[in-house]
């Protein structure tokens, strides 16, 4: 799995460590796939916060309208847009002080992950905590 940007320690860290889930385009939508990354997230311990400009709150978590909204300290930002969308978010992720990134399965933007790993910050890109989670308990 380790590619330049699947590095198997980066997706340890956001899977085993960081508990603080910002999940930029999550909406009330039961339909959309960050809806149901975002269930997941909840079941696996995680405290989800929906990133969206309407603000909503979602699966009973206070949704905010950016990141810099935010009132407390998030762990990951995991990020639902398109990949010539999303690298903002990254920069918005390093700002407000997240520990990491992840672009969900397809969204890549090379160079957005070279602006946040020079900063220390870790990035994945081009997968999902649902398929990382599945491949580690059928291991």
């Amino acid at each position: 799995m380790d590619t330049k940007w699947q590095d198997s320690k980066a997706v340890s860290s956001m899977l085993d460590d960081w508990d603080t889930w910002a999940v930029v385009g999550l909406s009330g939508n039961p339909d959309r796939t960050a809806f149901r990354i975002a269930e997941l997230l909840q079941r696996r311990g995680k405290r989800i916060v929906p990133i969206h400009p309407d603000a909503p709150t979602v699966l009973g978590e206070q949704g905010y309208a950016t990141l810099a909204d935010v009132p407390f300290a998030i762990d990951v930002v995991d990020v639902f847009r398109k990949s010539e969308a999303a690298g903002e978010f990254a920069d918005q992720a390093v700002e407000v002080g997240a520990k990491g990134v992840w672009f969900q399965l397809g969204v890549i933007d090379e160079a957005a992950f070279q602006r946040t790993t020079v900063k220390g910050v870790a990035m994945v890109m081009d997968t999902c905590p649902a398929i990382e989670w599945s491949a580690r308990d059928s291991a």
